[in-house]
């Protein structure tokens, strides 16, 4: 969010800015009065700048009179560099791991010291489970989480330490146990969790790494299935194929 917009002197921008910042994964739909107290404005000004944001289309009101992303701001951020080339480039062996596997698959980056959704492919037998496109969740819970983690800078690292919120009676929620598991999974090439984000849901991921630059971790793909207990050859198998198509084009 743009910061606290209510004291005097804030700009058109950055009140602008903080009604679009009021929107988040837990926040889609809005009412006139929660815009306005999200973004830290009064009531007459957040309507009138949300009237022309619904009138550009960077704002949807629905009939009830609610208040959602609309179209311009939804195709602007699929034309971000974070989402556009590695969504472009990932997409057809994202399908190649659903059509193997039939099981939830995830294109994450990190995003600060959270998980960012990128791309999300899933069918009726899938888990269910809580991530959607766009969505962020902490990193210490979920296997590209854990794989983005492993290779984040140092600050980062202490910062997702500090904050180990426990999601599931099965999170890891000791620094200690955790830091064992990253290192682990900078040595094996691939993360897992049992039950950690959601009940019933075990996940493996593995990291791309781009052709260009071999040092560096730049997204992870991963599966959600019900258990490991089998296939997990198989499927981690067809995730490091994947990860590897995408990495020798980016």
């Amino acid at each position: 969010m743009a910061g606290n917009t209510s004291i005097a002197g804030a700009t058109v921008t950055s009140r602008v800015l903080a009604i679009i910042g009021a929107f988040d994964e837990r926040h889609r739909v809005l009412t006139l009065s929660e815009l306005a107290r999200r973004s830290k404005l009064p009531v007459a000004t957040t309507h009138r700048l949300a009237a022309e944001l619904v009138a550009g289309d960077a704002l949807a009101r629905r009939p009830d009179g609610r208040f959602v992303v609309g179209r311009l701001l939804w195709e602007a951020g699929l034309r971000a560099p974070i989402t556009g080339r590695l969504k472009q480039v990932a997409e057809p062996f994202l399908h190649d791991v659903y059509a193997a596997t039939l099981a939830t698959v995830h294109l994450a980056v990190r995003d600060g010291a959270q998980v960012l959704y990128v791309e999300r492919m899933a069918g009726r037998a899938s888990v269910p489970i809580v991530s959607t496109v766009g969505s962020r969740l902490p990193l210490h819970c979920t296997g590209v989480g854990k794989v983005l983690l492993a290779h984040a800078p140092d600050d980062i690292a202490a910062e997702s330490m500090s904050n180990l919120v426990r999601i599931t009676p099965h999170t890891i929620t000791s620094p200690e146990v955790l830091a064992r598991q990253l290192e682990d999974i900078r040595a094996s090439g691939y993360a897992t969790t049992s039950e950690e984000m959601s009940p019933g849901a075990c996940s493996l991921a593995v990291p791309v790494v781009p052709a260009s630059d071999r040092t560096s971790v730049v997204a992870a793909i991963g599966v959600v299935v019900p258990t490991l207990k089998r296939d997990r050859s198989r499927l981690l198998a067809a995730l490091q194929v994947a990860a590897s198509g995408v990495g020798r084009q980016l």
